[in-house]
């Protein structure tokens, strides 16, 4: 039996196809019946450059990780969902036997798979797909699919504010707002903290963080944003956008001792750092790489009404029109923010 999926052919082409339906291959897998799947920045790299560093994609292939399903089948091992249940779906696979699982780092996992990432795995623009059943959290009925498929990026918002090594900051700057700064945003309103500063090159992000909560918002191509939020001011800073003027702000910002967490990914192999100001004021850089553990955090935070997430969903297409939906992502278009590709 066939599917339909959605392959990269080449560099801003995608095509439609009919492959192969997968079958479960162990005891403990489950055959997920796609709903809805979120448009990452990660799938527009691969997208619009057909790479993200030394993970190249190798024509054809289907990417996408942000997804919610519907059980479609289980193996025989298989003991906490069951078929009909909805579920979000955590796309990185640990192997759970390295240094790193044993440590319950399973986010830094030497053999990881990852969904919809070169070399490692297909992705879920496709109609099913197979996960281990522990990559599988059952929803409740006042969640929505669509929220569902908004807890991957969420819950690397919830992970990057945990991170905080300064357990309680009363102000921090968030340097792009696209879906993954304003998860950040969210969490850190979440945890308390009180005062945060947002930043982005497109107007209309910025407003949606204003209703968000941010304290205070700005466009660095119209506002001299070091010199509004004042130099040497913030306990901590959490890059966004993988851009280098954004990190060469948050030095500024920061004040002595604060910290720089880097979650956006930037287009570029290296960036750099100006190392006099990095070490007179013993600044600690901490990468945040995808989540770790914050998957059932982040279903439990929507279902009980702690955050709303609803309007980060903007946009909303088919299957069919995965390119377009592509579009609409890479180039900013329609106020976008996370566009949503449908498929129940």
């Amino acid at each position: 039996m066939n599917m339909k999926s959605i392959a990269l052919t080449g560099i801003r082409k995608i095509e439609f196809r009919d492959v192969p339906k997968p079958q479960l291959q162990s005891d403990k897998d489950v055959l997920l019946k796609i709903a809805v799947v979120g448009v990452c920045g990660s799938d527009i790299h691969y997208y619009t450059k057909g790479r993200i560093g030394d993970q190249i994609v190798k024509y054809p292939f289907t990417v996408g990780h942000e997804c919610s399903a519907i059980v479609d089948s289980v193996g025989k091992a298989v003991t906490h969902v069951r078929t009909g249940n909805r579920v979000a779906v955590d796309p990185a696979i640990a192997c759970r036997q390295c240094d790193q699982c044993m440590n319950k780092k399973y986010n830094r996992c030497r053999n990881q798979r990852f969904l919809g990432c070169p070399d490692q795995m297909e992705g879920c623009l496709c109609e099913y797909i197979v996960m281990p059943e522990e990559n599988c959290f059952k929803i409740g009925e006042s969640m929505s699919l669509i929220q569902a498929a908004l807890v991957e990026p969420l819950s690397i918002g919830i992970y990057a504010v945990k991170l905080l090594r300064n357990i309680t900051p009363q102000a921090i700057g968030i340097l792009g707002t696209g879906p993954i700064g304003l998860s950040v945003l969210l969490a850190a309103k979440h945890t308390g903290i009180s005062t945060t500063y947002a930043t982005d090159k497109i107007d209309v992000r910025l407003q949606i963080a204003n209703k968000a909560g941010a304290t205070w918002v700005g466009n660095p191509d119209k506002d001299d944003v070091v010199k509004i939020i004042k130099p040497n001011s913030l306990d901590a800073v959490f890059e966004c956008c993988g851009d280098q003027d954004a990190l060469d702000q948050a030095i500024e910002l920061l004040k002595p001792g604060g910290e720089l967490l880097i979650v956006g990914i930037p287009d570029t192999n290296r960036v750099s750092f100006d190392i006099h100001k990095l070490r007179r004021k013993e600044i600690r850089i901490q990468n945040v790489r995808r989540q770790n553990n914050c998957t059932q955090a982040a279903i439990d935070q929507i279902e009980n009404r702690q955050l709303n997430i609803d309007f980060m969903a903007t946009h909303y297409l088919n299957l069919e029109n995965t390119e377009e939906a592509f579009d609409t992502v890479a180039g900013y278009k329609n106020g976008v923010i996370k566009t949503m590709i449908q498929l129940e």
